[in-house]
This record gives C-alpha cells, structure tokens and sequence, in this order.
C-alpha cells in the first residue's frame, strides 16, 4: 500500500493521522500495564532481600500512610486555590492543572510499589509539581492545536459534527431558520379539521 503522496508505508498497511496519534498512548498503556509491574516486582525483591519481608511490607504501608496525608493537604489546596481564582473571575488552568497532577500522583501512591510512590510523591509535593505542570500544559495544548488547526477526527475547525456546540446533527451557524424566507412570511395558527 502507499500513502497519498505516493511513499510507501512500512509493513504495507493502510494506515492514517489517528493512528500516528494512537501510537504513544499505546506505548503508554504497555509501559504502565506490562513494563512498570515487572520493574515493581523486581524493586519489591530486591528490598525484600535487604531489608527483609516484614520490613518492606511496613515500609509499604508507611509509604501509603504519607501518601494519603500528601493528597488530603495538596487536594484541599490544590481546591481552594482552584474557588480563589474562579472567585477573582479568572480561568483556573493551572489550578486544574495541580489538581490533576494531584488526582495522578495519588492514585500512583495508592498502586503498591516503590517505583510508583516515587512518581506519585514526585507530581504531589508542591516543589516538584511546576515540572509536571509543565509537561501536561504543553501536552493538552498541543493536543488543543492540533484538533482545532487540522480539522482531525473532530470536524472542521475542531468541533465534533464540525459544529461549534459539539454534537453531530447539530445545527450549523450558517444553517436555514425556519421564518420568513423567499415564499413569504410565516402565518401562525390552527388548523381545524371539519368533517
């Protein structure tokens, strides 16, 4: 098979834009569902060896323990900075922002392991989060541009149905109205049936 400019496409398969955009979150769900398991068990071995069984297995639940007090402290700040900035009439972008890295970093706290705590601490604490925040503004962003700009799986100009309002069969802006057209105008009223 060949691509529309005429190059051939490896593995000879018909193939498209969305599926250059699936690839990544495929690898992303292979790495968090196959690759990062193993590596936990590996890491839970290897403590357990030095340290021993019973103590990694409480280290494991002191670890959950901080993790839970982190989430509760930084979501309730995350949400009361979020109702501040609503408050002042501004757009809380990266309050959503920490409280998402704070929903993600817990959730990694509540996964046993200790490679996974890591990263859950490390997108909880306030010091480490504008890193993340970083990477996950730039990424939605680019995820925004491209739907708007290329016209994507969503319609053109970005909206589903092609529609700003987002529904398919939605109506479109340049659409008819019902009302006065070029028969004349409208006459409201009843129809009566006699017989």
């Amino acid at each position: 098979m060949s691509q529309p400019g005429g190059a051939p496409r490896p593995g000879g398969r018909p193939g498209s834009a969305a599926d250059g955009r699936r690839r990544p979150w495929a690898l992303l769900l292979v790495v968090a569902f196959v690759v990062m398991p193993i590596v936990e068990i590996y890491v839970l071995i290897q403590v357990g060896q030095v340290i021993g069984v019973g103590w990694t297995v409480l280290l494991l639940v002191l670890d959950s323990i901080l993790g839970g007090w982190l989430i509760r402290r930084e979501g309730a700040r995350a949400w009361r900075a979020m109702r501040a900035t609503l408050e002042a009439g501004r757009m809380p972008a990266r309050e959503l922002a920490d409280g998402g890295l704070v929903v993600l970093g817990g959730t990694l706290m509540l996964s046993p392991g200790f490679v996974t705590d890591v990263f859950g601490i490390l997108l909880i604490l306030p010091i480490t989060r504008p890193l993340f925040r970083g990477v996950l503004t730039t990424l939605v962003s680019r995820r925004l541009v491209g739907g708007v700009a290329g016209g994507g799986p969503a319609g053109p100009g970005g909206f589903p149905g092609g529609v700003p309002g987002g529904f398919p069969g939605a109506r479109r802006p340049d659409a008819r109205r019902p009302g006065p057209g070029p028969q004349g105008p409208v006459v409201r009223g009843e129809v009566v049936d006699d017989e």
